[in-house]
């Protein structure tokens, strides 16, 4: 369990915190759906439960431990909106084992079989795969990493529906053995396999049931 107590985020160059006094629980191998829209903090709160910032106040813990910036650096994988923005490795290969030089193929193999990649070259360059393929890549990067917890930032922007589709089943399929928390400016697809689901706005987060939120293709609850 995932626990975040009175967790702030005020810079010093920003007249009001990004983020304010946030609460949240959230349970092992769910879905928990962040929405709000551009500016409300969403990318923010990712990066400090990676370990890439650190908030202004409040506490975090997983379990009953509270967590230091080296144990979430350890406990959560961060996929990027864009994350072919950051693949360094000139081949799926090499991606996959950069910072893992001594990871064994059979482990290779089974992290790409969990995305769905594992009929692909290891040879192939990761730039020239689709969109959709990308995407699973960088969750293959970082399921290698074993992580308690996947973080996803906007997983389906820039997708047409088809890969869209396919990226939510692997979600669903993912939350089985994996916690993930996605944040998105759009409901969407996303709706129908979250377990939990929040609004961020303003930096305010309000726990929604989501049930209660529009399904794909209606007019939705963050605009």
């Amino acid at each position: 369990m995932l626990h975040l107590r009175d967790l702030s985020y005020h810079p010093t160059a920003s007249p009001k915190p990004i983020l304010n006094a946030l609460n949240l629980e959230f349970a092992p191998q769910q879905l928990g759906l962040i929405i709000g829209p551009s500016g409300s903090g969403k990318s923010t709160l990712l990066e400090i439960l990676a370990g890439l910032a650190e908030p202004t106040s409040g506490t975090m813990f997983w379990r009953e431990q509270e967590l230091t910036f080296l144990h979430l650096q350890q406990l959560s994988g961060l996929v990027f909106q864009f994350p072919e923005r950051h693949f360094c490795g000139g081949t799926i290969l090499e991606e996959l084992r950069l910072g893992h030089p001594e990871i064994k193929s059979e482990r290779i193999h089974e992290a790409l079989a969990e995305v769905g990649l594992d009929r692909l070259s290891l040879q192939t360059s990761p730039h020239s795969l689709s969109g959709g393929q990308q995407r699973r890549l960088a969750l293959a990067v970082q399921l290698i990493r074993q992580p308690s917890i996947l973080l996803l930032d906007e997983p389906t922007a820039g997708l047409d529906w088809s890969m869209r589709q396919q990226l939510v089943s692997l979600l669903a399929k993912l939350k089985a053995h994996w916690s993930l928390l996605v944040v998105s400016h759009d409901a969407g697809d996303l709706l129908a396999i979250a377990d939990q689901c929040w609004t961020l706005n303003h930096g305010e987060l309000n726990q929604v049931d989501p049930k209660t939120l529009k399904a794909p293709g209606e007019a939705q609850l963050i605009s």
